[in-house]
């Protein structure tokens, strides 16, 4: 169901991107393996959808140079980071070639193949469920098969246009 309220304008694009620097996030790099190659990118677009079962959802944008990976895999995984990772965030949020981004930290293979940075605060390795698209993103809605969570639990937050230690 579509619902468009034509009475109204809708916000120019950097009036929105201002509004939305105000809310704060966490900062995950979502990856993924496809065709012998591992792929990833920072999202702060995450969000639980329910418990039972286990489920979220990554937002990606479709213009992504790793876009038609996430595309075609079965799973994908959300690491989310820590304070400290913050080159990390920018390698996998810029415009790095895909297997260089993983010279940046520590990287394991998860259950499903997908790589998981082993100091990341949580990884929720998931299989995928659902795509819906919307705009200029694709929402990729994951059962969660796996999670690996830091003892410490810190997490690396993102507002304001900075990160912060959360």
């Amino acid at each position: 169901m579509t619902m468009v309220d034509h009475r109204f304008d809708i916000v120019d694009k950097a009036t929105f991107r201002n509004g939305m620097s105000r809310l704060g996030s966490a900062v995950s790099v979502v990856t993924t393996r496809y065709g012998g190659t591992r792929y990833g990118f920072t999202a702060s677009a995450v969000c639980s959808v329910s418990d039972t079962p286990a489920t979220l959802l990554v937002s990606i944008n479709r213009a992504s140079s790793c876009f038609h990976a996430f595309e075609n895999a079965r799973h994908f995984c959300v690491n989310t980071l820590m304070p400290g990772h913050e080159d990390i965030s920018n390698i996998f949020g810029g415009k790095t070639p895909a297997e260089d981004r993983f010279t940046f930290g520590d990287w394991s293979e998860g259950l499903t193949g997908a790589p998981v940075l082993t100091d990341a605060s949580v990884s929720f390795e998931c299989e995928l469920t659902n795509a819906v698209d919307e705009a200029t993103h694709r929402i990729f809605f994951g059962r969660v098969i796996d999670i690996r969570e830091n003892k410490e639990q810190a997490t690396l937050l993102y507002c304001m246009r900075r990160y912060l230690n959360g």
